[in-house]
């Protein structure tokens, strides 16, 4: 009985901290729920770290991020890449169908002159 008491006890205290994380991801609009009319703009990513990114942007933000250094490399670990480019550009509204693509090189490296020139 004890073990039955701990394990609802564990479950309930699971899902409140759930119920409590999901309210604070989602703003409130006071239009209901499921309602995206919150004002969102793409912010200025170029020069700083990938990870940077990841925890700027809101996860419902579709994001296609890229090797630009022309190694086609996988980009796996955020915090061992940089930005060089970015589209759409800073300030930019976003919306469900914006998709931002992230150009990236390692850390250390500089950014290719032909993407430098061509930067967005």
């Amino acid at each position: 009985m004890r073990r039955a008491a701990a394990v609802a006890a564990g479950a309930l205290l699971a899902l409140a901290a759930v119920a409590v994380t999901s309210a604070e991801e989602r703003p409130e609009t006071g239009t209901g729920a499921g309602d995206d009319t919150e004002k969102r703009t793409v912010p200025d990513f170029l020069g700083l770290g990938l990870w940077r990114v990841f925890t700027r942007l809101d996860r419902r933000t579709r994001l296609d991020v890229h090797d630009v250094s022309g190694r086609d490399r996988r980009v796996l670990w955020p915090s061992r890449w940089q930005v060089c480019t970015q589209y759409p550009e800073a300030g930019t509204d976003l919306d469900r169908r914006t998709t931002v693509m992230i150009g990236v090189v390692r850390r250390g490296e500089t950014c290719p002159p032909r993407v430098r020139t061509a930067r967005r």
